[in-house]
């Protein structure tokens, strides 16, 4: 077979050429002979595969073919006889990436690769562990994974009975603070005072000891828990914590720089050397510059550690991409340069330079959705799929423009992140009936349905069976079983808990003569709530009867209730639409991952684009957390990405004048087309905002600043000019002559005498009529008939006829 590197461009041969003796050219050198899923490898990337004893980071940039690199790397140990399947653990953050990594391992080794016991997510592995050892942390083997609809609940319960004022102190927030501690590996004793104190009034530690005590009684555990629970199981058993050490030779981690806390103290754990391996096999694939989930808890800060945290540790750079085209890697590697906390790499490509990415402007955030639909149907007249294409926004209010649009052109399109299956109202009553029925301490299970369909039970029943259940430490069921034996309840009400109980007894009698779908049926028909559904007459009835039916057509797959219950916890797949083209409508947090030919990206506005909330509670962190996002974003794109920003935009229903955003300045000109073009919507008023600026003696003096002054004088050019994107000036300027707006900022002096007086009626294009409230050089303060008091320009109205 051909060398793959004989076409590489010989610039980026020296460029990036390996030093001698280095891994990567031991193992250029060494491919004669090599298997063949060593063959097809780059000479980078096999030097990952290969470097298999001691501590490895593996720096994947976007589109280097990391999955590659991590399949190839196990099918390598175990085709080699390093290790067997069962003894490697290899944890990932998707249900879908493990998949598709068994099914790639599987292909490269073949059936001594199969199973793979260890494989897959952190949550997914950290509830095989717990549930081993579930008494060693005060649970059963069988303990239910609350989902967040019922740990809300359970926390509404706790707050009730520390007599603190839900309305005041709301249970989701509570869930948010403890959801962060939990990510931490927080437990309630090790909560910093300062933080415990900050809510219900210095309660937060009671709350969260008596939350933790009730998940106990309930046999339950919140998807916190399972790490949580799993980091002091290790912790506090040295001889568990001994024996997974024993199992596990290889350790192998995909997306190291989406790690929280408490993942990593788990994976350090198991990962510290022993007296019998004082150099322990781990490797951590990641990309420090795609570290955007730290709103959620990641730390970027142990990827950036690793060499401190495992001295001696091999450090491989994968930085050929084979996505995109060379001027959006360009672009990409520019912008993301201006970062300091990162551990460095460049992309490069040996295919085409490609198109340019471009940057566009336009009046507001209904244009910007005009512009970009317009273009998507010119792509698709090219023959281009509608799967190919994707908007990727900051922030998920920016969609609507785009669904109305759409909507209005009959655009096929999806969005990502939508409603999901098994968090419709009809599945989560369904999946209650069968997690009571599997485990019947399932308390918030009972509490959802033990009046759905309507038996009579009211809000005083339930607190009855509350009350006994507290009093006598047992789970809601069986205090209901009890209390059919005494007069507490009323006649009606006794005889519809009664039935209740003993359809109960009798399904979980079923579980193991019966298949488990069968089952299913059984309990939605005899329990009634299949019948409820038949006789309602809204207009989702139907919709709703369909997906009991697919509910319980999807447990097939599985072997047993439980394994199906514990799929659901683990896993809550986006419904997928049907086999139209469409194009895909996401946030950038949304977008990681995938990859599209033709991608937009709208917004890249100061305050949206970076966010504000990211700049006013992280600071530096936030921001450069901010441009990682954004170099996500470009780094999606195959073929072309396509840069838009608005002078307006409406946010929180109020129209606002935006500044562009600073990461269109840290774009490369060399590698950016800006597309200056007037616009049919406002009469065509094309000239640049950095026209005639001088006359209002701004002191602006940044160098984006200087070079489009530079540029009015005539020494500048348009596109692909040198500098940065402010030196060629904005591509939908939408402004009169007079006053302008440079980088975002009003250069207005309060010494110009303005045309109009305080009480004159004006227009202004946006806000419509209003009445001049108050003047101050050539500002207006306007109370606008629809949009409120605005202050704007003189320049951007009119008196009004």
């Amino acid at each position: 077979m051909s060398d793959p590197f004989d076409n590489q461009d010989p610039d980026l041969s020296r460029a990036y050429a390996p030093k001698a003796g280095g891994l990567a050219a031991r193992a250029r050198a060494a491919m004669a002979g090599a298997p063949r899923y060593l063959e097809v490898l780059n000479p980078e990337q096999r030097a990952a595969v290969e470097a298999v004893d001691g501590p490895v980071l593996v720096l994947a940039g976007a589109g280097t073919g990391k999955t590659r690199v991590l399949t190839t790397r196990i099918a390598h140990i175990i085709g080699t006889g390093r290790a067997r399947a069962q003894e490697i653990l290899a944890v990932t953050f998707t249900n879908k990436a493990a998949r598709e990594m068994k099914e790639r391992i599987g292909a490269l080794a073949g059936a001594v690769a199969e199973g793979m016991p260890w494989l897959g997510t952190f949550h997914s592995i950290g509830t095989k562990i717990l549930r081993r050892h579930a008494e060693l942390v005060g649970l059963k083997s069988t303990f239910t994974i609350l989902d967040t609809d019922d740990q809300i609940r359970l926390i509404k319960q706790v707050l009730q009975a520390e007599n603190i004022d839900e309305k005041r102190w709301p249970a989701r927030q509570f869930a948010i603070l403890m959801d962060g501690w939990k990510n931490r590996g927080l437990e309630p004793a090790r909560v910093p005072a300062g933080e415990a104190e900050a809510f219900a009034n210095g309660k937060g530690r009671r709350i969260y000891e008596f939350y933790q005590e009730r998940l106990k009684i309930l046999n339950a555990a919140d998807f916190g828990d399972l790490l949580l629970e799993g980091l002091r199981l290790l912790r506090d058993n040295p001889d568990v914590l001994s024996e997974y050490q024993r199992r596990f030779r290889y350790i192998l981690v995909d997306e190291y720089q989406d790690t929280n806390t408490v993942q990593y103290l788990w994976l350090r754990l198991l990962a510290q050397a022993t007296a019998d391996r004082p150099q322990r096999n781990i490797c951590c694939v990641g990309d420090d510059d795609q570290a955007i989930y730290g709103w959620r808890g990641a730390d970027v800060d142990n990827i950036l550690r690793f060499e401190k945290d495992f001295p001696g540790a091999t450090v491989v750079r994968l930085e050929r991409n084979y996505r995109s085209t060379g001027h959006i890697l360009a672009t990409a590697a520019h912008l993301i340069a201006h970062n300091e906390g990162r551990l460095g790499k460049t992309l490069f490509t040996d295919g085409d330079e490609g198109d340019k990415p471009t940057v566009q402007g336009v009046w507001d955030s209904e244009e910007e959705a005009r512009v970009i639909g317009e273009d998507i149907e010119q792509v698709q007249r090219r023959g281009e799929s509608l799967d190919s294409i994707a908007i990727l926004v900051r922030a998920s209010f920016q969609m609507r423009e785009f669904e109305e649009r759409f909507i209005t052109l009959g655009l096929p399109y999806r969005v990502i992140g939508g409603p999901r299956f098994y968090e419709r109202a009809e599945i989560r009553d369904a999946l209650a009936y069968l997690r009571c029925v599997a485990q019947p301490s399932d308390d918030l299970a009972f509490e959802r349905i033990f009046n759905t369909p309507k038996r009579g039970l009211g809000d005083a029943a339930l607190q009855l069976m509350h009350d006994h259940a507290r009093r006598e430490k047992i789970p809601l069921l069986e205090s209901a079983r009890r209390l059919v034996e005494t007069e507490e309840l009323k006649p009606k009400q006794r005889q519809a808990v009664r039935a209740l109980v003993n359809d109960f007894a009798r399904w979980s009698s079923m579980i193991d003569t019966t298949p488990h779908n069968e089952l299913a049926e059984s309990i939605l028909e005899e329990s009634g709530y299949t019948e409820m559904w038949q006789k309602d007459r809204s207009a989702d009835a139907a919709g709703r009867l369909e997906n009991l039916k697919e509910l319980v057509r999807s447990m097939e797959e599985f072997p047993d209730l439980a394994a199906f219950l514990e799929h659901i916890s683990l896993v809550m797949e986006a419904d997928k639409g049907g086999g139209e083209e469409k194009v895909s409508v996401m946030t950038l947090h949304a977008a990681k991952g995938l990859e599209f030919d033709t991608v937009f990206l709208p917004g890249w506005e100061e305050g949206l684009f970076p966010h504000q909330r990211a700049l006013d509670e992280q600071g530096r962190a936030g921001l450069e957390e901010e441009r990682r996002l954004a170099y996500v974003g470009v780094t999606r794109a195959r073929r072309r990405a396509k840069i838009f920003f608005a002078t307006n935009r409406r946010i929180r229903g109020l129209w606002q004048t935006t500044i562009p955003s600073r990461f269109l300045d840290e774009l490369p000109a060399a590698h950016v087309d800006v597309v200056e073009q007037a616009s049919a919507s406002y009469g065509g008023y094309a000239a640049s905002r950095f026209n005639s600026v001088e006359t209002f003696g701004s002191s602006y003096n940044t160098p984006g600043w200087q070079r489009a002054q530079r540029r009015g004088d005539g020494g500048g050019g348009s596109g692909g000019g040198s500098g940065g994107f402010a030196e060629r000036g904005a591509s939908y300027a939408g402004r009169r002559s007079g006053p302008q707006t440079i980088e975002g900022e009003l250069v207005a002096k309060s010494s110009t005498v303005s045309g109009f007086q305080q009480g004159a009626r004006v227009f202004h294009i946006k806000f419509g009529n209003g009445t001049v409230a108050s003047v101050e050089g050539n500002k207006l303060t306007v109370d606008f008939d629809k949009a409120g008091r605005k202050l704007v320009l003189e320049s951007f109205v009119e008196r009004a006829g």
